[in-house]
């Protein structure tokens, strides 16, 4: 028996914005704008907001943290690897909003980050890189293979919560033999044999997830979370199933909030218009990603995507996409902190950084504008920093009948989290490995092995100055005079390394 993901104890809220998946690379690249809405020309993707010199030194720090190994960024914070100048860059500013990163996140992976999207370096700024569903992805994605999986007999069961999984674990071998849940109350499960599969997904971003209104706020559960409360379960049965407690007990550190706005008003997308410089109801792609007011006391960012975004949405209507990492911290307009915030006081704000007039704010907020909280506590959870153990092996060793899947399994594939890949991917390897199928997992895009794009990125990290070399003059000029004509000189010249003179 194959017990699908449908017997999981959480559900995305991708259908009504709390959270929408994303593709490889992220839905969510920064713009960022000045005050009341005056959008910048897409900075440099470097630290120009130092002097050109620290800006290479800064640029050092992400090649040294990109050839440095796993086990030395194991258990460290980002900002105990990188230095205050670093996080007041234009980098980590596009990096942060774009990626949901926090500097108290995980240095191991923004390692493994930096490996991941290194050739997309340069497309920080002007989203470049991106590509879009035609809708929201629970329409386009979602919906979709759930009917695919209907019509190969999958049965899915709705309202269940997994409560424990029971193994017998000998020397050598691991076998699930129970499954335990409640279903309107009762408790029930099903018994397993040797040759029945059970794939877990562990850990959840969107537990506890609660949605406010207009007129209410979303209130912020810190309450029992089944998901986690499952692995912990699981996981006090053998040190090989995880440390739960490194990701889902910090609900401070791996908070934030988002919010879906919905536009009544034909005087808002007008702004929308003036800042992204393509018109909203075009049906093509109008951010092309985030926009983020950089001066945001949230550090509050926005996107509206190809529009219409759901296939029954009016024509008149646009659907924005809102969040802030600073979900305590009083806002610019509404001088309290977003989390407080209903979603006719998160309108306003928002409004606010779009460069609407102060005096129309508050009738448009309130009749403009139709808007939805959503509060996550455990949305960035899978950033925390950990090192090898926290997360368990796909399959463990000696597993014959089990698998963990999703964002907290520990891939042998080399990629990196908050991915729609990255949920694939593990999957795929534990189907591929329980069944003993020859066939490899696809292979993450080989960037970080290919010299033309690692050069590329290390000109557009070092903001066009060219490499130190070493020695004095002389010897600087004899090296360059060796590899001119060569292959090696022409690389480096052409992503301004060295100069062509």
């Amino acid at each position: 028996m194959g017990l699908s993901a449908a017997l999981k104890n959480t559900a995305t809220r991708a259908q009504h914005g709390g959270f929408a998946g994303r593709s490889a690379l992220s839905q969510r690249l920064a713009r960022p704008t000045t005050p009341l809405g005056t959008e910048n020309d897409c900075p440099a993707v470097g630290f120009r907001r130092n002097s050109r010199q620290t800006a290479c030194d800064l640029g050092n720090v992400c090649i040294k943290v990109f050839f440095a190994t796993r086990e030395e960024m194991e258990n460290k914070r980002i900002d105990e690897v990188f230095g205050k100048e670093f996080l007041d860059s234009n980098f980590w500013l596009y990096w942060r909003t774009m990626f949901a990163f926090e500097e108290w996140h995980s240095a191991l992976e923004m390692k493994l980050y930096l490996h991941r999207f290194i050739h997309h370096i340069g497309g920080l700024p002007d989203f470049s890189a991106l590509k879009f569903t035609k809708y929201n992805q629970y329409e386009s994605l979602v919906l979709p293979l759930v009917k695919w999986l209907q019509d190969h007999g999958v049965n899915f069961r709705y309202g269940i919560e997994v409560t424990d999984v029971d193994f017998d674990i000998q020397p050598g071998r691991k076998q699930a033999t129970r499954i335990h849940w409640l279903e309107n109350g009762s408790a029930g499960g099903v018994d397993l044999g040797p040759d029945d599969l059970v794939f877990m997904t562990i850990g959840s971003l969107t537990e506890n997830s609660d949605s406010g209104d207009h007129h209410t706020p979303a209130r912020l559960d810190e309450g029992p979370a089944p998901a986690w409360d499952l692995w912990r379960r699981i996981a006090a049965k053998d040190p090989a199933f995880g440390r739960p407690d490194v990701f889902g007990a910090h609900i401070p550190e791996t908070k934030w909030e988002s919010a879906t706005v919905t536009t009544l008003d034909a005087r808002i997308p007008e702004y929308i218009r003036k800042i992204a410089r393509r018109d909203p109801f075009s049906g093509r792609v109008v951010t092309g990603g985030i926009v983020t007011a950089k001066d945001s006391s949230w550090l509050l960012s926005w996107t509206v995507n190809r529009q219409p975004h759901f296939k029954k949405q009016p024509e008149d209507q646009i659907v924005a996409w809102v969040y802030s990492l600073f979900v305590d911290v009083p806002g610019d307009y509404v001088k309290k902190p977003m989390q407080d915030c209903t979603g006719e006081e998160i309108t306003q704000e928002w409004l606010y950084h779009m460069g609407v007039p102060v005096e129309d704010i508050p009738e448009l907020a309130a009749t403009g504008a139709k808007t939805v909280p959503v509060m996550m506590p455990y949305v960035t959870s899978f950033f925390m920093p950990r090192q090898a153990g926290d997360r368990p092996d796909v399959v463990p060793e000696g597993a014959v009948n089990f698998a963990f899947i999703g964002q907290f399994a520990e891939s042998r594939q080399r990629d990196c989290i908050f991915t729609t890949e990255y949920s694939v991917r593990t999957p795929m390897e534990a189907v591929y490995t329980l069944l003993d199928i020859e066939r490899a997992v696809p292979e993450v895009y080989n960037s970080t092995y290919d010299i033309r794009k690692l050069l590329a990125a290390t000109g557009r990290l070092r903001e066009g100055k060219e490499l130190d070399l070493p020695g004095p003059a002389f010897i600087q000029k004899l090296l360059l005079r060796r590899i001119e004509g060569t292959q090696i000189g022409e690389l480096l010249k052409e992503f301004h390394l060295v100069s062509g003179e």
